[in-house]
């Protein structure tokens, strides 16, 4: 038997990216796109975090991230300062700008989780969610276990 569970994460990470800049410009959050809002979510209750926390805590390859953090950093949203307690680690946090920017931000990902879950019930939602964590568990091990 073929199992398409990679395949529908992949539609559905791609699909919600596509709803969550929709939403995004229709909240008027013209300067933010949803891999940058995967960036600044996990930013905002925190001071700041190092480059590397940030990859882990999003998952994007330091590449990617490299770049995406520079492009925020010329649109206003993040500074990057130079960590003192370890010279080869900079430091990430937001910028005012950003910070207003939470409500709105709030409310697009309210409006694409109640749509991700639509007709679906509570027990359902928390044994999908469940499901999703044992993988992303396996997949962080990388067949450790």
């Amino acid at each position: 038997m073929q199992y398409n569970g990679g395949y529908l994460i992949g539609q559905i990470y791609k699909l919600t990216g596509r709803r969550a800049n929709e939403l995004l410009k229709k909240e008027k959050v013209s300067d933010i796109n949803a891999a940058q809002g995967i960036i600044i979510y996990s930013l905002y209750d925190r001071k700041c975090m190092s480059i590397r926390q940030i990859g882990e805590a999003t998952g994007f390859a330091k590449t990617s991230l490299t770049s995406m953090l520079e492009r925020m950093e010329q649109q206003g949203l993040i500074e990057k300062t130079e960590n003192s307690k370890d010279r080869r680690s900079t430091l990430v946090k937001l910028t005012p700008k950003a910070r207003r920017q939470k409500k709105r931000v709030d409310r697009v990902l309210e409006i694409v989780n109640d749509e991700l879950y639509r007709g679906m019930k509570e027990s359902e939602i928390l044994r999908f969610e469940k499901t999703l964590e044992k993988i992303l568990h396996n997949l962080e091990t990388d067949g450790e276990d």
